[in-house]
């Protein structure tokens, strides 16, 4: 997918387009996801493969990154270099010139993001819970408009503002929650902390 394309005479440009599939399997493995968050994190042009293996290693190991030892660096850096990162720069994620150890993110990157809605624990994914107070807000308003009791103590007018707040924090409480658990957003991988 990260193959130039050509079109007609035309230079060839890169694919920027990554498919479902591609990105749920650069998604399935723990080590990619934290090159993904490095890379987020950083937020840079271009990193470096060694510094990237080390913070990898120290999440992987949970030590700090001056405890990482040779070893522990030395198994996340060939996974990498060798599997990894390939399989990322032909899934269009990132360009990575396996020569410098250098590794570039493309804009496909971003796409990633759309892809990793936590739900930890017991939690509902948030679309279970939009449904059900979407359910909760039509039996409201077919409660108000057939004058069943308690709906008539409050004007329809207030059960409209009700309604709407209602769906207002539940949406300020969806972004707060999905900032917190976004890659590249904290210092370690949201997956670390829970």
């Amino acid at each position: 997918m990260g193959v130039a394309q050509a079109k007609g005479d035309e230079e060839a440009q890169p694919s920027t387009r990554v498919s479902e599939d591609e990105l749920f399997d650069v998604l399935s493995n723990h080590r990619r996801r934290y090159a993904v968050h490095v890379m987020k994190r950083e937020d840079a042009e271009r990193l470096e493969l060694g510094p990237m293996a080390e913070q990898i290693a120290a999440w992987e190991n949970d030590v700090a990154l001056s405890e990482v030892g040779y070893e522990e660096r030395k198994r996340v850096y060939t996974a990498l270099q060798q599997q990894h990162l390939p399989m990322r720069d032909d899934a269009g994620v990132v360009e990575f010139d396996k020569d410098r150890g250098v590794v570039e993110p493309t804009p496909a990157l971003a796409d990633v993001d759309l892809y990793l809605d936590v739900v930890r624990g017991k939690e509902i994914p948030w679309n279970e819970y939009y449904l059900g107070l979407s359910a909760v807000s039509l039996a409201l308003v077919a409660g108000v408009g057939m004058n069943v009791t308690p709906f008539t103590l409050l004007p329809e007018f207030a059960w409209i503002v009700f309604i709407v707040v209602a769906f207002a924090c539940s949406a300020l409480a969806h972004r707060y929650y999905v900032a917190e658990v976004e890659l590249g957003s904290t210092e370690a991988p949201p997956e670390l902390d829970r």
